[in-house]
C-alpha cells in the first residue's frame, strides 16, 4: 500500500525541502509573515513537504510541534556550533525523546548533527564525542542522520565507516573525493542556495557531476539564501534589509539546478522525491497527507 502511494504522488510529483529551520525566531511574525503565511507560501509554490530538523534539546518540541502543525516531518539531535552548551544529560534527554517518540511517523531522522571546523572557539573535541554519541543513537533507535558538514568531511566519514548509518548530507561543500566517498557509503547529498551562485564553483560542479541519485533539495532556511535573495554588505551598510530565506524558493532553486545539469525539472523533481525517501524511508509514508 505504501509503494503505491508513493509511486502515485510521484507521478503527481512535488518539491521535497530536505532541511529547513521552521521554528527559527526569524519566522516568528505578524499574519502576514509569520510561520502559517510562510508554509502556505511554500505550498502554493509546489513545497509539498518540509524535513524541520532541530539543534537543541530546547527546540525539541518546537520542531515536533510545527511537524504535525503543517502536515511535515522532523529530526531530533544536537547541531555541532550548539555543543559549547550541551553536556551529557542532553545526549540521555535525547535518547529519551527518541525512546518517547519512536512510534510517531512524522520523526523520521536524528538531526541535525555533526562536525563543524570553520567557526572558531567550538571544542573540537567535545564536538567529535557528542557526533559519535549521536551516530550510535541513530544507530540504536534505526534511524538516518542528518549531517552538518562544514570543514570536517574526512572525519564525519571516519566515523562513518564504524558506525553504519545513513541518512543526508546537508549543504555539503566538499570535495569530489569526498563527495563520491558519502554516495558510497549510501548518502545522499543536499544542494540548496549556493548553488545559485556563478562563483560557487566547486558546489556547481558537484551539483552537475554526482549521479542524480545522490541528489536531494533543502533550503536551509532562514539561512542560505540564494542569489536573488543575498545583500551584499555594503548594501546592508546603507541599510538594505536582509530577505528572509523559505522554503518557497525551492523551485526557483531548483530550476537553477536542472538548468546547470541540462534536464527537465519535472526529472528533477520526481529524483529528488525518489531520493529523500531513499535518505528518509519514514518520510514516504507522509507523502500523501502532504498536499
Amino acid at each position: 500500500m505504501a509503494g503505491r502511494a508513493i509511486r502515485h504522488h510521484l507521478a503527481m510529483s512535488f518539491w521535497i525541502d530536505t532541511h529547513c529551520h521552521l521554528d527559527a525566531p526569524e519566522f516568528a511574525g505578524g499574519m502576514d509573515t509569520g510561520r502559517d503565511a510562510m508554509r502556505e507560501r511554500a505550498r502554493e509554490a509546489g513545497v509539498g513537504h518540509c524535513v524541520i530538523p532541530a539543534v537543541e534539546v530546547g527546540n525539541f518540541d518546537a520542531v515536533r510541534s510545527l511537524a504535525h502543525r503543517f502536515g511535515d516531518s522532523y529530526a531530533l539531535g544536537i547541531h555541532p556550533l550548539c555543543t559549547g552548551r550541551a553536556t551529557e544529560d542532553d545526549l540521555t534527554r535525547l535518547d529519551a525523546a527518541l525512546t518517547q517518540h519512536r512510534d510517531d511517523p512524522r520523526l523520521v531522522a536524528v538531526g541535525e548533527i555533526g562536525l563543524d571546523y570553520f567557526v572558531e572557539g567550538l571544542d573540537a573535541a567535545h564536538q567529535e564525542h557528542l557526533y559519535r554519541e549521536q551516530l550510535k543513537l541513530a544507530r540504536k533507535h534505526g534511524l538516518p542522520v542528518i549531517l552538518h558538514v562544514r570543514r570536517s568531511a574526512d572525519k564525519l566519514l571516519k566515523e562513518l565507516r564504524r558506525i553504519d548509518v545513513q541518512g543526508i548530507g546537508h549543504a555539503f561543500n566538499g570535495s569530489d573525493q569526498q563527495a563520491r566517498a558519502f554516495v558510497d557509503l549510501g548518502f545522499k547529498l543536499g544542494f540548496g542556495g549556493t548553488v545559485t551562485y556563478e562563483r560557487s564553483l566547486q558546489i556547481r560542479r558537484l551539483a552537475q557531476s554526482l549521479p542524480l541519485k545522490s541528489l536531494v533539495l533543502e533550503t536551509d532556511s532562514p539561512d542560505i539564501p540564494p542569489h536573488w535573495l543575498y545583500k551584499t554588505a555594503a548594501e546592508r551598510d546603507a541599510g538594505a534589509p536582509q530577505a528572509l530565506n523559505s522554503p518557497a524558493e525551492l523551485p526557483r532553486i531548483a530550476h537553477v539546478l536542472a538548468q546547470l545539469r541540462g534536464i527537465d525539472e519535472a526529472e528533477l523533481r520526481e529524483a529528488a522525491m525518489r531520493n529523500t525517501v531513499a535518505a528518509l524511508p519514514k518520510v514516504g509514508p507522509l507523502l500523501s497527507f502532504s498536499i
